[in-house]
């Protein structure tokens, strides 16, 4: 190697790098504001209802199979299983099983769903460490912040679309600071570990074409926990890196500049702004009902007319429903049902309410009662409401056979942070999602020990509650 080839100079560190980094070693040790706390429970057991519901789908099937095949050190569990693996495997598997479905939650401005991949790894970091349930707590409040921080200082909407997997850029991001932070990494060590972070970070928005949701759960969920994980397991096991990642030569933001393209320029300083004053989970989305977002609203939309005005499934003859263009295209007539809006619109008439089994009730797709009202209703992609996004409005119209019409509009979603469950709400769902699957009295204690986390002193704790 040539003299000239070999840099002797220490590697400049930005002060956006240096301030970043500081924060997210600190995490663990530094305390929230107990509204953050709060917030941060109610992601917490949403997204764990999600893994164990998970389980009984066909992704999660799957991820458990293949984790259960690749052995490894036994250092985390795999949600609803007896299989002890590597923490990279269980964080794999946990969070394609909290993306098997519709169900986990989802974050509106930076356009990700951060509880699959985040939770689950600060989970299998946590159980790996055997850390206590408050920098459990504190990683995972730390994970959303850095998370949403990062797809929104991309560009957000415009640079999802271009094609980039928002879902995955920023959850990857969240996840790898989180396990950084459990990891009891130093500021030095998570600026390489934010290097590992960038060079792993990609994603295209194919996934619509994925009919099984199989794929769609490893690009939501199972890609951004296993680089994160990734990224802090190799540093602390003694892997460098470059020193900055976010500013020099051909850094990050350089590479995933799209102003060309978009017209809006990355904007970095967003990393780092607001950090430790304002909390990206008290902006993040727990949705009430367990299907796509683009069909929430509708529902909220019909179960209030239907209580409201005593409407039910023999009285309709028509029934329009109006959602974002792009939330239109996503939901229109699919093969699954919890992401089919005409099946579930259908379904909420017919039974004046949508539970967990009859949003996944494939059989029901073919049941002449259900196909008799679908065919009463439109669907109607709305170019206002499209402008209106990320806010998820949804508008249901429905004109009944004596001539009366009736209308509402949801303008703030049920769960989402305009318009958030209380904590009653979010233990009923989530006691409802685990029942089927643990057994009523293991659910029942799951949730009581996920409201008390902070007296957790290993987290190791609660394999025996997620056992299958």
């Amino acid at each position: 190697m040539s003299r000239k080839n070999v840099i002797t100079s220490k590697p400049a560190v930005s002060p956006l790098m240096r301030k970043l980094a500081a924060y997210i070693a600190a995490a663990p040790r530094q305390k929230l504001p107990a509204p953050v706390v709060e917030c941060t429970k109610h992601h917490i057991l949403d997204t764990i209802a999600a893994m164990v519901s998970g389980t009984r789908l066909p992704p999660g099937k799957i991820a458990i199979s293949y984790a259960s095949s690749q052995g490894g050190t036994p250092e985390a569990l795999v949600v609803g299983s007896r299989c002890v693996t590597t923490v990279l495997n269980a964080a794999v598997a946990n969070a394609m099983c909290a993306h098997a479905d519709e169900t986990d939650d989802s974050h509106a401005p930076s356009l990700t769903h951060p509880g699959c991949g985040i939770v689950s790894a600060a989970l299998a970091m946590a159980e790996r460490g055997r850390r206590d349930g408050t920098a459990f707590l504190r990683a995972v409040t730390l994970g959303y912040d850095v998370s949403s921080r990062l797809t929104i200082s991309l560009g957000g909407a415009a640079f999802r679309s271009l094609g980039h997997l928002t879902h995955c850029f920023g959850p990857t991001f969240g996840a790898a600071a989180a396990s950084a932070a459990l990891a009891g990494l130093n500021s030095h060590q998570v600026r390489h570990v934010l290097s590992y972070t960038a060079q792993q970070t990609g994603g295209l928005s194919t996934y619509p074409r994925d009919i099984d949701h199989i794929e769609k759960a490893w690009d939501f969920g199972g890609m951004a926990a296993r680089n994160g994980v990734a990224a802090a397991t190799m540093v602390a096991a003694g892997c460098t890196a470059v020193e900055d990642a976010f500013s020099g030569e051909r850094n990050f933001f350089v590479a995933f500049d799209e102003s060309r393209r978009t017209g809006k320029k990355p904007e970095p300083e967003i990393l780092v702004r607001g950090l430790g004053e304002d909390y990206e989970i008290l902006r993040t989305n727990i949705k009430r009902w367990s299907v796509g977002s683009p069909i929430q609203a509708p529902l909220d939309s019909l179960l209030e007319l239907i209580r409201e005005h005593g409407v039910t499934a023999g009285d309709v003859e028509k029934c329009v429903i109006r959602v974002s263009v792009s939330g239109g295209n996503t939901v229109n007539n699919r093969d699954m049902p919890d992401i089919c809006m005409q099946q579930m619109c259908a379904v909420m008439l017919l039974d004046g309410i949508v539970t967990f089994e009859s949003a996944h009730d494939e059989l029901r797709m073919r049941d002449a009662k259900v196909l008799a009202m679908r065919r009463r209703i439109e669907l109607i992609g709305d170019e206002e409401l499209e402008r209106l996004m990320p806010e998820r409005h949804g508008i249901a119209e429905i004109t009944l056979k004596d001539g009366r019409r009736f209308r509402h509009h949801t303008k703030a979603v049920r769960g989402t942070a305009q318009n958030p469950m209380t904590r009653a709400e979010v233990d009923e769902k989530c006691y409802h999602l685990m029942a089927p699957v643990l057994g009523k009295t293991r659910a029942r204690k799951l949730c009581d020990t996920v409201w008390k986390i902070e007296r957790v002193k290993d987290v190791r704790a609660l394999r025996p509650l997620l056992q299958a």
